[in-house]
């Protein structure tokens, strides 16, 4: 499968099987378009039919010359021959005994806190009740999730555990427990934690702020923008601005951490399709580490994106990764999470084929101790697994995300992206859908549109 087209002055022509990405010149760029409507993927390398390049040359001598078309015919041999264009796929073979394999969970998301000292509009988890009541977990409860994990983690030795909410901090006293408890656990076990904070930072102090430094291996601070936009949609339950109590904290926390193994996360709405501003002005505060993530809400919310927005976004995804490239020639870069692509060791198969291991590899724990998929489908009584004292007993449910990958999805079978986003996300898919194997079509197009800038990008900063 090819993918091509034109961003910022770069043709770019991508081999979506083998991994392939090449900045051409025009003549190539139109060559390969012509071939692809004629070739079929190839077994293995392959010569160029005579008459299939006769006609591309026919087609293009009038535009380029002869001589141009034919380097850029030979051009093209060399890379089929590398085995870099025209590339058959070969990894649906492996989806075959993906549902046989052994379960190995490798990380949790621990909902430390079912409770918000915020009141965000759009917040999926209802201000953190989640379908549910309010409650905080205790030490118990945690130290079964993480005996559950060792349990269940096979020979992996590496770890990862999220403190998320609500908000984490209401309920740090316990954070702190789990912490100490899990690094007992590492020598005994051969294991090692990973662990994660996820914080609106309300609560967040200098003692949190060490306690994180010594022993979280990232921290998600939740920011959406520019003061207007964040208070927005982030209030607090007093109606005062939640922008001027966090940001001097976030950016103390980023500085003693060295601008380092943290991220500024936003979520950008309806409100603000001008989201580049809030990216932007997040770089302008001094933060290096940054996401800003289209909200996912029902067409009924009147901050949520739809079909219609999707122009102004693509436009808001070029402009900020021109400013991105100037930034970071300029010295003074930073780094956008949807910008950060790996063309040279890229995740393995599975993860390409599957994502991100929810409901088998990833799991949520509930205050109380119910397993779930993700931290998305907590509340969702069909997709409930089990608990930390009995383990995962729906196996149903896990085995059918088992086999949720991008050869099970109709739409992502043709797609340029399914081996970048690795199917997209399954709750987004069954909350519009009602299917984890189908798949959320706006979001699909913004997942590709910042695939694109983010090769773009590659190919502007390597000159």
């Amino acid at each position: 499968m090819i993918h091509q087209y034109k961003n910022n002055g770069y043709n770019i022509v991508m081999d979506v099987n083998s991994g392939s990405v090449h900045v051409v010149e025009d003549v190539v760029y139109d060559a390969i378009e012509l071939l692809d409507a004629e070739l079929p993927e190839m077994e293995e390398p392959a010569k160029l039919p005579e008459d299939l390049a006769g006609q591309v040359k026919e087609r293009l001598t009038a535009t380029y010359g002869g001589t141009d078309v034919q380097e850029a015919l030979e051009d093209i041999q060399e890379l089929i021959d590398a085995g870099q264009l025209f590339t058959k796929d070969v990894y649906q073979n492996y989806i075959t005994d993906f549902k046989n394999r052994e379960t190995v969970v490798k990380a949790l998301c621990l909902h430390i806190a079912h409770d918000c000292n915020l009141a965000c509009q759009y917040c999926f988890a209802e201000e953190g009740e989640y379908h549910g009541r309010r409650a905080l977990m205790s030490f118990e409860v945690g130290k079964k999730a993480l005996d559950f994990l060792v349990a269940n983690s096979g020979n992996r030795r590496n770890l990862e555990v999220d403190f998320f909410g609500g908000e984490p901090l209401m309920n740090w006293e316990v954070v702190k427990q789990l912490v100490e408890y899990g690094r007992s656990l590492e020598e005994p076990n051969n294991k090692k934690f990973r662990f994660t904070l996820t914080t609106n930072g309300i609560l967040l102090n200098d003692e949190v702020e060490e306690f994180c430094n010594r022993e979280m291996s990232n921290v998600v601070l939740s920011l959406d923008g520019r003061r207007e936009v964040n208070d927005k949609m982030r209030p607090s339950r007093n109606g005062k601005s939640s922008y001027d109590v966090i940001v001097p904290k976030f950016q103390k926390l980023a500085e003693s951490r060295n601008q380092m193994n943290y991220y500024v996360r936003g979520t950008f709405t309806r409100n603000n399709l001008d989201f580049s501003e809030d990216a932007l002005h997040f770089a302008d505060l001094g933060f290096k580490q940054m996401s800003i993530e289209p909200v996912v809400s029902l067409p009924e919310e009147p901050y949520s994106i739809r079909e219609e927005d999707l122009p102004k976004i693509m436009e808001e995804y070029d402009k900020l990764a021109v400013e991105y490239i100037k930034r970071k020639k300029e010295g003074r870069g930073f780094n956008f999470f949807h910008f950060m692509i790996d063309l040279q060791q890229g995740p393995c198969v599975a993860k390409r084929l599957s994502g991100c291991g929810s409901g088998t590899e990833y799991l949520a724990v509930t205050p109380w101790g119910d397993l779930y998929p993700c931290h998305q489908f907590v509340g969702e009584e069909e997709f409930l697994l089990g608990n930390v004292d009995t383990g995962v007993t729906n196996t149903e449910i896990r085995d059918e995300f088992k086999l949720c990958n991008v050869y099970a999805k109709d739409k992502c079978r043709d797609c340029f992206a399914r081996f970048y986003c690795s199917g997209g996300c399954a709750a987004n898919s069954h909350k519009f859908h009602g299917s984890i194997t189908d798949a959320y079509d706006i979001g699909c197009e913004m997942q590709k549109k910042r695939i694109e800038c983010a090769i773009m990008i590659k190919a502007a900063l390597a000159e």
